[in-house]
């Protein structure tokens, strides 16, 4: 039986919100192991001076434990 364990962290991409979340992604399984996918719980477009500036994403990022 496989156990599994939910973090949330947030990534951001000013050039699209896939690469936010492949960026998110990418960085969790520098740190964490066996990760499995993550749900993309939030999407947000910031802006600066009336313009667009970036991507952010939060992410539940699923791991299987050992």
């Amino acid at each position: 039986m496989s156990v599994a364990k939910v973090v949330e962290i947030c990534a951001a991409s000013s050039e699209s919100i896939e690469d936010a979340v492949k960026k998110g992604i990418a960085r969790a399984s520098e740190t964490l192991e066996r990760v499995e996918g993550a749900w993309v719980q939030d999407i947000k477009a910031v802006a600066e001076d009336g313009e667009f500036k970036e991507w952010r994403v939060s992410l539940k990022v699923t791991f299987v434990l050992k």
